[in-house]
Order: C-alpha cells, then sequence, then structure tokens
C-alpha cells in the first residue's frame, strides 16, 4: 500500500526552495566550464559518478539481490525518460535560446497533472488549473524573446519541450509504477545509472567527449555530482514520497527564475522589465495551486 501524500507545509516549501536554488545555479555551474566540456558530457560524467556512488550504497545494503523486488521494469523505463529528459534539453541549446530551452522544459508540470489526472488526491479544481494556467503564462512572459523565429529556433524549441514532456512523464511513472514504492536510493539509481551511459554514447557518436580538467571545470563537476546528482536527487525523492506530485512540479517552476537571478549576478545577464512581471505570475500560479490544495 503506497504511503499517503500531503500538500504542501512549511516544511516542504523550505526544502523546494533550497532545491530550486541549486537546480537554477547548476545551469550558470555547465555554462561556466562549456568552453572545457560540452553539457552533455558534463551529464555524463555527473551520473557516472553519481551512479557508482548510489550502485555501491544498494550493493552493501542489499546485495545482489537488489533486483529482485519487481522494481526494474519501472525503474528502466524510469531511467530512460530521465536520459531523454537531459538528452533532449542539451541538444535544444545547440539550436535554440537558454531562454527558449528554460520555458519549454518547464512544461513538466502539466504533463505531470495530465498523466496523474485520475488519481483522486492528485486532482486539481478548475481554479487551480488556472493557477498553472497563470504559471505558464509567466514563464513565457518571463524568457521568452521576441527576435523572429526561424526553423532552426522551433527545431530547438520542439526538443526542449520533449524534454519537458519526459520529465513530466517519469514523474507519473515515479508515481503509478512499482518503482514509486523503491528506497529513494534505488530510484536515483536507475536514473543515473540509465542515463550515464545514454548521454556518455550520444556524446561519443556526436564527437562532444573532449574535457579539458581546468580547476573551474572540476569545481564545477563536483558540485554537479555531489550536490545534484547525489544530494539534490535523494532530497527531491524524498519529496516526492510525502508530498502530493503536482505541487512539487509546481513549485519547481521557481528554479527558472533562481537561474535567471544567479545569471544576473553571476553572469551580468540583464533582467528586463517581463521577467519581473513573468516571474510575479509564476508565483501567483503556484500560490493558486498550493493555497487552494484539499488539507488532506
Amino acid at each position: 500500500m503506497s504511503a499517503v501524500r500531503r500538500p504542501l507545509d512549511l516544511r516542504a516549501f523550505a526544502l523546494m526552495l533550497m532545491l530550486c536554488l541549486a537546480w537554477g545555479f547548476q545551469q550558470v555551474a555547465i555554462k561556466a566550464v562549456a568552453a572545457d566540456a560540452a553539457p552533455v558530457m558534463q551529464l555524463a560524467i555527473r551520473f557516472g559518478g553519481a551512479a557508482l556512488f548510489f550502485g555501491g550504497w544498494l550493493l552493501l545494503r542489499e546485495g545482489r539481490g537488489m533486483f529482485a523486488d519487481g522494481t526494474l521494469p519501472s525503474g528502466v523505463a524510469l531511467g530512460l525518460l530521465f536520459s531523454l529528459e537531459f538528452l533532449f534539453a542539451g541538444e535544444a541549446l545547440q539550436f535554440t535560446t537558454a531562454a527558449h530551452t528554460v520555458v519549454f522544459l518547464y512544461c513538466a508540470p502539466i504533463f505531470t497533472a495530465l498523466g496523474l489526472r485520475f488519481l483522486p488526491e492528485e486532482r486539481l479544481s478548475r481554479l487551480q488549473w488556472s493557477g498553472i494556467a497563470v504559471a505558464f503564462a509567466g514563464l513565457m512572459i518571463a524568457f521568452l524573446g521576441h527576435g523572429p523565429r526561424t526553423g532552426t529556433l522551433l527545431g530547438g524549441d520542439l526538443l526542449a519541450l520533449l524534454g519537458g514532456m519526459s520529465w513530466g512523464m517519469s514523474n507519473v511513472v515515479l508515481r503509478r509504477g512499482r518503482v514509486g514504492r523503491a528506497a529513494t536510493a534505488k530510484t536515483v539509481f536507475y536514473q543515473v545509472a540509465t542515463a550515464a551511459p545514454v548521454l556518455a554514447v550520444f556524446a561519443a557518436a556526436t564527437g562532444q567527449t573532449s574535457v579539458g580538467l581546468s580547476p573551474l571545470t572540476l569545481m564545477s563537476l563536483l558540485f554537479q555530482t555531489l550536490g545534484i546528482a547525489i544530494l539534490s536527487y535523494l532530497l527531491w525523492f524524498w519529496l516526492l514520497r510525502h508530498y502530493l506530485t503536482s505541487r512539487l512540479m509546481l513549485l519547481s517552476l521557481l528554479t527558472p527564475l533562481c537561474g535567471v537571478l544567479f545569471g544576473a549576478v553571476l553572469l551580468h545577464d540583464p533582467i528586463e522589465a517581463h521577467f519581473a512581471v513573468g516571474s510575479s505570475l509564476v508565483l501567483a500560479g503556484v500560490l493558486i495551486v498550493n493555497a487552494l490544495a484539499p488539507k488532506a
């Protein structure tokens, strides 16, 4: 029997804010060393390191029978969707802007809510669906530019949207598949252990394996591996097991806003008026959804 998931409380809000800050900063960490290592190769390295960590942990705790609990099929499905999310997002950056990529990647909550709409405790009211619309409209205003639309740009946008769909559907698999009842460490292992070889093979096939190990690159990879692929994923899946998935996904919309703020401070990216308006709408949408959540 699955555990009862609760609406978000103060602890969940605080932990999610920490995650949004870390996930927003990772975009700066990747971009800062992109000249030394292609983003897809950085991701392959960080997931490979995390796979070794979680694989060793599971081997010590469960031994050779660690996959005898029936979670392997849905775990592999979860890992493949996780791999596609990062593959699509990484490639989208080759054809479209980072702003466009963030907007379409963070359509994920829409796909999660659609995939979970038949579960009674995850259903949203009409007013809460309006909150989703408001939040997404805010993202569009905050991030989308006003330049000309070319075929290449549209292709990149489509890749980013596919990344958002993959992320949203991975949360549906986690919620409805047997892997959702596995230990958090095993859930993370399925994802990173699948993504590492998939992204490494893609990097090799596309000639993106070159890595220049400067001090900044090493620091970035260390942060991505320990801070993001290990610590933040452990916390994220713990939250998914204790709180309502659709609510967490909506709050994760704060991540791109955090990323832009870090970019402004550390990379001197300008913050325009439409970003201020859009971020206010995102916050309003998140508040609508969570303030009207059932008090179960």
